[in-house]
């Protein structure tokens, strides 16, 4: 395993800096090679490529941790399914993946690396069908939006009801969210910003940068109460851990919010005995659309502190300064379990700032969106 493994991170090397013309050859010899499959995807294939790549790459990688490959690749073979993908589609996606690899690699491919690719390939696609067919559920849940609400020009908050079938999750879990009324067959992740309920009712909470953000967009200045959405399986492994002892420290910046308040709102039906610390920052304090919420859950739970944060805004009253760095300050957190949720850049100085704090890799998961 260990050497299969090798070959596949070093292969890696020879095409990670021309992702884009790798995409680009996956895809036109995928659609060469079965033109039906064209219709599977959206209409405008702009960063379609880098997600699918993503995926493929994230399990060659833990190809040494048979545990997280195998839990990992269960939840997107059933994610999946909301593309109707079906086994002859895999065999496909492989040639044509294969092929990408070859003529990107260029001289520095050899038989080896083919092997070890073909080998985990058919290591993925099989463990991605395993944990498609064990699922019992639609590949989909049709969801109904009951409320929507802005927050300045960029943030909304929306819950939607799933309409058939009860859907199961876990606070801290992601699900794919689709819009069809306006962009057909564009899915995005978002963390679920509450906790499981009997009423089918999931919470999201969603940014949209000016000029980014297809699905978010959509989400936050197109969509109203009423409109129906689709609504993926749950994915993520972001959840707390009921059989540790630890004390919890969770880190949010923006809409990074979204999974800490979820896993508040679950640790408020049983916890009597962890200390749970949440850090919740933004540049502005107007930003800061969550903290009311999280003001009435401290006042209810002594277990509970939140400490609020501003990277840029001087007259903020609270602590200031990048919510990594505040964390720091009120360090050490070794002792505890850590959960963090934010943007890429965010999540990478948070990792940074526990590692230095020696707190045990194990000890920590998190939640980014945005390239790690």
């Amino acid at each position: 395993m260990d050497n299969f493994a090798r070959l596949l991170k070093e292969s890696w090397t020879l095409v990670e800096e021309d992702r884009d013309r790798l995409s680009g050859r996956f895809y036109a010899r995928l659609f060469l090679l079965d033109p039906e499959l064209r219709r599977l995807f959206p209409a405008e294939m702009t960063g379609q490529g880098d997600r699918i790549l993503d995926a493929i790459v994230t399990a060659t990688q833990v190809m040494d941790d048979p545990e997280s490959f195998d839990e990992y690749l269960r939840s997107l073979g059933r994610d999946h399914r909301k593309y109707h993908v079906d086994a002859a589609h895999y065999a496909t996606m492989g040639v044509a993946l294969l092929d990408a690899l070859r003529t990107t690699a260029g001289d520095g491919w050899n038989l080896e690396y083919d092997q070890a690719w073909r080998d985990a390939y058919a290591a993925i696609t099989a463990t991605m069908l395993a944990g498609a067919e064990s699922d019992e559920n639609p590949p989909y849940w049709h969801a109904e939006v009951l409320t929507h609400e802005r927050y300045g020009g960029d943030t909304a908050v929306l819950t939607v009801r799933a309409l058939q079938h009860p859907l199961v999750w876990k606070a801290g879990q992601y699900v794919s969210v689709e819009v069809p009324r306006h962009l057909p067959r564009v899915w995005r992740t978002y963390s679920v910003a509450n906790a499981p309920n009997d009423d089918n009712v999931l919470e999201f909470h969603v940014r949209t940068p000016a000029g980014a953000g297809w699905v978010s967009g959509a989400l936050v200045r197109r969509t109203k109460p009423g409109d129906l959405l689709r609504v993926a399986a749950p994915m993520g492994s972001m959840t707390v851990d009921r059989d540790s002892g630890r004390d919890i420290l969770c880190v949010a910046g923006g809409v990074g919010l979204a999974p800490v308040k979820a896993m508040v709102e679950e640790l408020a039906g049983w916890n009597r005995a962890r200390w749970v610390h949440v850090f919740y920052g933004a540049r502005h304090a107007d930003e800061l659309y969550g903290l009311a919420g999280l003001e009435e859950l401290v006042a209810v739970h002594p277990w509970l502190s939140v400490t609020p944060s501003c990277s840029d805004d001087p007259d903020f009253a609270g602590e200031r300064g990048d919510v990594p760095d505040v964390v720091a300050r009120y360090g050490p957190w070794t002792s505890h379990d850590c959960y963090v949720s934010g943007s890429a850049a965010m999540v990478r100085a948070t990792l940074r700032a526990l590692a230095e704090d020696d707190v045990p890799p194990q000890h920590i998961r998190y939640d980014t969106f945005g390239n790690l």
